[in-house]
């Protein structure tokens, strides 16, 4: 099932949250939505799910428009907000069993989906607890069970592997991705490996405003024209060899790195290795180390969200 979001606008008094912003997840897809705190995260999903009203634009999941159907469309999704807000006093079976009556999920095929939620989440062996006795993470699962036990056909979850442990990161991580084959998933999180290791496909917002769309491999791609280079040089007085290296046409910035050795930002369209070699070889140092650093997914994000 598709989501679109055509000129999405909300406002909270004089501050715009979220800025006439337009995207299409398609059916199957796995989206990372990323951004600083305050960039409008929340405040979109929570205008997919029809938890907000928007101020302009609107959102339309399969089709339907959220903000003219919207108990048709809650039906259709499955929300893990960041809060998890749970019954602490139930027993978690009780309380997944409470969320599928809400969802109106047939009598018959309660205990199949109450089943199918604790193996899938690892709630086996707290499955007969009360939420209140679980520790954070366990009460992850339980928010992430509650939000899929209708089988939803789209999954919202914001900052779903919050208080898990690595091992359990892991497992909601490779959850998702098998979810993604069937489901339309738009998962928010702060943890960029994973969203690289998830995510078909990443959005950047900042200021409620898009900054980037686009895969893993793409989004790294924007600084490919600015090639950075990782340099380790033996001999010569670290400030010496950082003012040389500065001073060279072919580089923008040169910055000293936490091995020891020496970052190189290369100026656009040009080539920095030939110069830096020839540098050692005038000034005696001996170069050990020369190589391109692949452009990481934080340095992009950086790059877009602190200007």
């Amino acid at each position: 099932m598709d989501i679109r979001i055509e000129d999405l606008t909300k406002r909270y008094g004089p501050q715009t949250a979220v800025d006439g912003i337009s995207f299409t997840v398609r059916a199957g897809e796995v989206l990372g939505f990323l951004g600083p705190n305050g960039a409008g995260k929340t405040t979109t999903m929570k205008l997919i799910c029809g938890l907000a009203a928007p101020d302009g634009g609107r959102v339309l999941v399969g089709g339907r428009d959220v903000a003219m159907e919207p108990e048709a469309v809650r039906q259709r999704i499955g929300y893990l907000p960041e809060s998890n807000p749970l019954y602490e006093e139930m027993p978690v079976l009780d309380l997944l069993r409470f969320t599928a009556r809400l969802h109106d999920v047939p009598a018959d095929r309660i205990d199949e989906r109450l089943r199918a939620m604790v193996e899938a989440c690892g709630l086996a062996r707290e499955k007969h607890k009360r939420v209140g006795e679980l520790s954070k993470g366990y009460r992850q699962r339980v928010g992430l069970a509650q939000a899929m036990v209708h089988d939803p056909d789209v999954l919202i979850l914001d900052e779903p592997t919050t208080g898990l442990d690595p091992n359990q990161i892991v497992e909601i991580r490779e959850l998702i991705k098998e979810l993604g084959r069937a489901k339309t998933v738009i998962f928010s999180t702060h943890i960029l490996p994973e969203v690289e290791a998830t995510c078909d496909r990443i959005l950047i917002i900042d200021k409620g405003r898009i900054r980037a769309d686009g895969g893993p491999a793409d989004l790294r791609g924007r600084a490919a024209g600015r090639a950075v280079l990782a340099v380790r040089i033996e001999q010569g007085d670290p400030t010496s060899v950082l003012g040389a290296l500065a001073a060279l046409p072919e580089v923008e910035q040169a910055s000293p790195a936490a091995d020891g050795g020496y970052v190189v930002q290369v100026r656009e369209g040009l080539r920095a290795e030939p110069a830096i070699f020839r540098l050692c070889v005038e000034r005696g140092w001996t170069l050990t180390g020369l190589h391109l650093q692949e452009t990481r997914l934080e340095d992009v994000f950086r790059e877009l969200t602190l200007n």
